[in-house]
């Protein structure tokens, strides 16, 4: 059965017609006050964006959505869970910095910012699921428990999840730490005769399994919890993961987290993705390539899966601003650029989960 995505583009040429109306219009399109509970909480889940990023959502837009939540007689809050990596969001006070750096202050937004699973990522409550690889899975507890919740994503490219939309950040983002390793639960390989021990991956490695002994750089394994951050900073790729055999579940455990975030309460949450400075990395990283693509839109839908099959869609259709693919068409750019991912993963494995549907009727607004 077919899930109706909508729709806006990025043409306007009046105030009545600006990115910040469309913000609003498509929260009155995808139901939101039938979502909201009066009187009650409502999260809004979204990404802060690392210290450096810089395309991480426009807090303009996500003022947009706090009203809408406050016009319902809800009461929203700002929310996100802190990260397996050492960075500028890996702990709570940190995180809440990061954010108010970048923006998302009360000031700006009238809602307050609240990281969803405590201070060190501790915080959480096992949902139910049964499926293949979990029969629960550890959620943030504030998003959890929140009687509403509103996710508000950044639809851009992942080095390890091909790209990232709403399910990733209902998964990694919605869970707490105990979650985020259980998704991972992959192990690093270290190319010690390629390695030029430059200290990169040593430096962000937050368990110490990277570490440099004798000028040289070494890996204890069994101290690896697979959060990929010295892959992502490696300048010769000398750390590595066995991508032929870690992807496909890797990503498949990320999809059961995405459930266990919405299970039985599908009638109190809804999304949006912004695909807007389409770029390659995720919003953890602490920089901001050039996009892939031109900015597309603003898509909403009641159906997580049906809306990153949009969002993935309308990417693949759109010119790419890579010179070496500028002649090709309706292709998926972000396998083209991380050719070894499988983020489609995503999508078909939603669907044999019950997480969505693959099918949709986009409705242009």
């Amino acid at each position: 059965m077919s899930s109706t995505v909508f729709y806006a583009d990025m043409h306007t040429r009046s105030h009545d017609n600006s990115k910040i109306a469309k913000v609003g219009r498509l929260c009155d399109a995808v139901g939101l006050k039938k979502i909201v509970k009066k009187n009650e909480p409502t999260a809004i889940k979204l990404h802060f964006g690392e210290y450096g990023n810089d395309t991480y959502l426009n807090p303009t837009f996500v003022r947009q959505v706090v009203d809408k939540v406050v016009a319902a007689g809800g009461k929203p809050f700002l929310t996100d869970t802190t990260t397996l990596y050492s960075g500028s969001r890996h702990n709570a006070v940190d995180h809440l910095q990061t954010a108010y750096s970048h923006g998302f202050s009360p000031s700006v937004v009238h809602a307050p910012v609240i990281v969803a699973d405590g201070i060190y990522g501790e915080n959480d409550v096992p949902v139910r699921i049964n499926a293949k690889h979990f029969k629960q899975v550890r959620i943030a507890t504030e998003i959890r428990r929140a009687p509403s919740l509103i996710v508000l994503s950044h639809f851009k490219g992942h080095e390890m999840a091909g790209f990232g939309g709403t399910i990733k950040n209902l998964a990694m983002g919605g869970a707490a730490v105990y979650g985020k390793r259980a998704q991972h639960a992959t192990k690093v390989q270290l190319n010690e005769k390629t390695c030029i021990s430059c200290g990169k991956c040593v430096s962000v490695c937050p368990q110490k399994a990277l570490r440099a002994v004798d000028g040289k750089t070494r890996l204890d394994a069994a101290r690896c919890i697979g959060c990929f951050e010295c892959i992502t900073v490696c300048p010769i790729k000398a750390v590595d993961t066995d991508w032929n055999t870690e992807m496909h579940p890797f990503i498949e455990r990320m999809t059961e987290h995405a459930l266990g975030t919405v299970k039985g309460r599908q009638r109190r949450v809804c999304f949006i993705n912004f695909v807007l400075g389409i770029t390659p990395d995720c919003d953890c990283v602490a920089w901001s390539d050039m996009p892939l693509a031109p900015d597309i839109g603003i898509l909403a839908s009641l159906d997580p899966v049906a809306l990153d099959q949009a969002c993935f869609d309308l990417v693949c259709k759109a010119p790419s601003f890579d010179p070496a693919l500028a002649g090709k068409k309706d292709f998926d750019k972000f396998k083209a650029r991380w050719p070894k991912t499988c983020g489609e993963v995503q999508l078909s494995y939603g669907e044999e989960i019950g997480l969505g549907s693959r099918q949709y009727v986009l409705e242009k607004i």
